[in-house]
């Protein structure tokens, strides 16, 4: 049977037979933790929502989520090159929970404010610079070639069932026991995320050229490790243009509900709920159909669905609700479609001892273009009105995703990804 035979990781290894029990471990833990953290994130969203009603603001407090990702993020890789890939997970992790602690007794205690609110959310952003290069450079060494689209899309759909249920958990917990209750749950899910990640075992892998070179000379390593791949590079490059817009976007749909719809705290959890299970929907698909052929086009073609339902939810009137949390779910399956196919491309293309800091580097530009554009959205909502922007914004996404896979080399991507696939079915 084939379950005898010597099974191979992504990266070559040599896999145990309980591979799927390892992931299973891990993964068990990050989603729980991944449902506390999106409870607790909404309700800090919500306490801003409610407490200022102010684009800005909301801009502010997405720029400090993401503006850390961008600077720290290759050095996160570096470290997931350099040392144990399941340490730096489990450090970072724990200290993202510890804050979450701390902040929810200051809370308690009745120092709610909006400092504390971008404390939290700029150590999220530290934790996740470390956690994500770790996590994703991590995957190839624990799955088969054949299952590596399908695991890294987990993330995906673990997010989508946190999106379904956590904002309305979230915002229960925050009106009805109170603000500081999500920061206790928080912390609590951060402990057991560390023990699926203790119940793991995870490789340790070693890049002997980079041993005594410099930090800023390990991240020229990975950044030639990615430049030998032009298509790779229009690509994530796209795409971070890309997400800048979708950030701006994003950061602004609390804000959609409640000023342009007129909406309450739960109007906006049902519409993250929509987002939820659009997401869940469109990782389900993925995961079961493996994403094809075209990876690089499946990304491109996610950018035109999920710029033309955003323009679409632009033109809607106030009385129209129901109409943006239909949208809002049709948008959020083609989100799915983004994240997993294009780590993917990288992980097949880079060598396990350098792929910690491509993805550092990765998740740096796109970490990096996502505060700029928040900051010009949130002005440019501002001035026009939330509306017009998303009608603006939504147009933009279109442009972007038909303008990359206009590039050759970007096409070529997809090319490679069948002889591996094909090669690797019979594992």
């Amino acid at each position: 049977m084939a379950e005898t035979t010597q099974l191979i990781s992504a990266s070559g290894r040599n896999l145990p037979r309980n591979w799927f029990k390892i992931i299973a471990f891990i993964w068990t833990g990050q989603a729980v933790s991944m449902i506390t953290s999106f409870a607790a994130g909404y309700a800090a969203i919500w306490y801003v929502t409610e407490t200022t009603g102010s684009a800005l603001m909301l801009a502010v407090a997405s720029i400090c989520f993401y503006l850390p990702q961008g600077l720290l993020s290759p050095f996160g890789g570096v470290a997931a090159d350099k040392f144990n890939r399941k340490t730096i997970m489990i450090v970072a992790v724990l200290c993202v929970g510890t804050v979450s602690l701390i902040l929810g007794v200051l809370i308690f205690l009745g120092y709610a404010s909006f400092t504390l609110i971008l404390i939290m959310t700029i150590v999220r952003s530290v934790g996740h610079s470390f956690r994500v290069p770790a996590m994703m450079a991590a995957m190839p060494m624990l799955v088969p070639e054949k299952h590596l689209l399908r695991i890294n899309t987990l993330d995906q759909l673990v997010a989508s069932i946190a999106n379904i249920g956590a904002p309305a958990f979230g915002i229960f917990l925050y009106t009805v026991v109170g603000f500081h209750s999500v920061m206790f749950l928080d912390f609590f899910g951060a402990l057991i995320a560390v023990a699926g990640l203790l119940l793991a075992t995870i490789p340790t892998t070693h890049d002997d050229s980079s041993e005594n070179q410099h930090v800023f000379a390990n991240l020229k390593d990975g950044w030639l490790a990615l430049a030998k791949h032009r298509g790779l590079v229009v690509l994530i490059v796209g795409v971070s243009l890309g997400m800048a817009v979708f950030a701006a976007l994003g950061a602004l749909f609390p804000l959609m509900t409640y000023d342009h719809f007129n909406g309450d705290g739960y109007m906006a959890a049902l519409t993250e709920a929509a987002f939820g299970i659009g997401l869940l929907i469109g990782s389900l698909v993925l995961i079961a159909w493996g994403g094809g052929k075209r990876l690089a086009g499946l990304i491109a073609l996610s950018s035109v669905i999920v710029g033309s339902t955003m323009a679409a939810c632009g033109l809607l009137t106030p009385a129209m609700f129901n109409w943006f949390v239909a949208l809002a779910g049709i948008m959020a399956v083609a989100c799915a479609w983004f994240n997993g196919p294009l780590i993917t491309l990288i992980q097949r293309a880079v060598s396990e001892e350098k792929l910690g800091r491509v993805l550092g580097l990765t998740t740096a530009l796109i970490g990096l273009t996502s505060p700029i554009g928040i900051a010009g959205g949130g002005f440019l909502a501002e001035a026009i009105g939330v509306a017009p922007f998303y009608a603006i914004g939504g147009v933009l996404c279109v442009i972007m995703g038909v303008a990359v896979y206009s590039f050759k080399n970007v096409r070529a991507l997809d090319k490679p990804a069948v002889s591996t696939i094909e090669e690797n079915a019979t594992s």
